[in-house]
């Protein structure tokens, strides 16, 4: 599958934006919302994620709440995927299934609609999405509950992986990770 260069990469790492000491200090908070109004560059993103998985065996992309809605629908939009919203509990209207993982002080759970991945084909086969992995509990939890849904996760993708964090590790016992951006 279609990886950036070194260049394309500084492109999209230049249209995002840094914000010190947010949101406290000692932490630098990478604003994505500089890329999503760059439209060059957003589209730049999106052409980039649509060639990479155009021609893979993919039902369905799934987005966590709230950025991996951003680039999940627009990337299910542009190949011709349905998307499937991964979100915290009590915001889906339907029944639900639901996966819990442990925060640093608590626990914390998303939830997908039980019929979520239903088409005419058994183990449908799932992209999951997202802005950014740090330490990797939310979309840990997300590539369970595909799993957990009679779906498979094939693979888990980011815009930017914080390295340092190594949140990808754990995700990468179920299932292949891509980071568009890495970052120590």
């Amino acid at each position: 599958m279609k990886e950036l260069n070194q260049s394309d990469k500084d492109y999209l790492l230049d249209s995002i934006r840094d914000i010190k000491d947010f949101p406290k200090p000692g932490i630098v908070f990478k604003d994505i919302t500089t890329l999503l109004s760059d439209a060059k560059a957003y589209n730049f993103l999106m052409d980039h994620l649509a060639d990479r998985y155009k021609n893979e065996d993919i039902d369905f992309i799934a987005g966590i709440e709230a950025r991996g809605f951003i680039f999940g629908a627009a990337l299910a939009a542009k190949i011709g995927n349905s998307f499937v919203p991964i979100r915290k509990p009590g915001k889906l209207p339907y029944t639900t299934i639901s996966e819990k993982y442990s925060l640093e002080y608590g626990v914390d759970e998303v939830e997908i609609h039980i019929d979520a991945f239903k088409c005419n084909k058994e183990n449908p086969k799932v992209l999951l999405i997202d802005d950014l992995i740090a330490t990797g509990g939310t979309a840990t939890a997300a590539v369970s509950l595909i799993n957990k849904s009679g779906a498979e996760c094939v693979e888990a993708c980011f815009l930017l992986n914080l390295t340092l964090l190594q949140g990808d590790k754990e995700i990468r016992k179920t299932t292949s990770v891509y980071s568009v951006l890495e970052l120590d």
